[in-house]
């Protein structure tokens, strides 16, 4: 007697086999976004009850600079295709980002003087000042000064991401070959410029730009995004300022930087110099 013909592998699943999602653990909304990672992520020095609200306000600051920055590299992309309408999505919200990171402020003015002073001596050498992201901020909008990084150790990556910012086209840059890809007659000694230095106001551009809001269609409305950019930038700056004056007065700021003096140093210094010129012409 023969045995039995094997059939093929029933498509039927057993019961008693292992789904892959048992295979691993299921992501669940803590684990998608790390939070347990996150929330261990505040670790005050001090038992003064403040003290996690001031790092609270500066780790989002820190996440807040992270998503600019990467919302700046697509808005740079996308300028270099030429695409407005993609363009100015982007700036909107970079823009809204700004106006929550202005809004920020409001919440740490909620501390007095005498509170963050109860545990500023445990900063010890910490500072703002040292935020590289904003440095690397900074440089995409075209600072190029080598003072930003010289305090970040050689061969860091805080200090390589620093450097390869100020050695790519800053955004002013981009904005320059879009306006080119548009057909307006941008000189080509700033479109062939040295990218790795800083851009110094132009009067054959500002001439381009004007030509620029006459026409009044997209590049226009682009131009006009980084103003609002540009402007809300110096708001930040301005609110930051204050904060600090109404903190700490005129007291030296921690890790020896000179406090709200260093800041005011900052403020009304436009990343876009050409499109602030021009308004008196429009």
């Amino acid at each position: 007697m023969t045995a039995p013909e094997q059939g093929p592998p029933s498509a039927e699943p057993n019961p008693a086999d292992p789904s892959p999602a048992d295979t691993k653990a299921a992501l669940t909304y803590t684990s998608y976004l790390a939070l347990d990672e996150v929330l261990a992520a505040q670790r005050p020095r001090s038992d003064e009850h403040d003290e996690l609200l001031f790092i609270v306000i500066h780790q989002v600051y820190e996440l807040w600079f992270k998503q600019v920055l990467h919302e700046l590299a697509r808005l740079q992309a996308v300028l270099a295709k030429g695409d407005t309408a993609h363009a100015t999505r982007v700036l909107r919200r970079v823009l809204t980002i700004l106006k929550v990171i202005v809004a920020q402020i409001d919440v740490l003015e909620t501390m007095t003087p005498r509170q963050f002073t109860s545990f500023r001596a445990r900063l010890d050498a910490s500072s703002g000042f040292q935020s590289a992201q904003f440095r690397e901020l900074e440089a995409v909008l075209g600072r190029r000064d080598r003072r930003a990084f010289a305090h970040y150790p050689e061969g860091g990556d805080e200090r390589a991401r620093i450097a390869d910012a100020m050695a790519r086209p800053s955004l002013f840059d981009s904005f320059l070959g879009y306006l080119a890809l548009h057909g307006y007659q941008v000189p080509a000694d700033l479109l062939d410029r040295d990218v790795s230095t800083a851009a110094a106001p132009s009067a054959e551009l500002q001439k381009v730009l004007l030509a620029v809001y006459g026409d009044d269609s997209g590049p226009s409305t682009v131009a006009e995004y980084l103003v609002d950019l540009d402007e809300g930038l110096q708001e930040w700056r301005y609110r930051h300022v204050k904060m600090v004056e109404r903190t700490i007065g005129t007291k030296q700021g921690t890790g020896g930087s000179a406090g709200a003096a260093y800041l005011r140093g900052t403020l009304f210094d436009p990343a876009f110099p050409d499109l602030w010129a021009v308004r008196s012409e429009l």
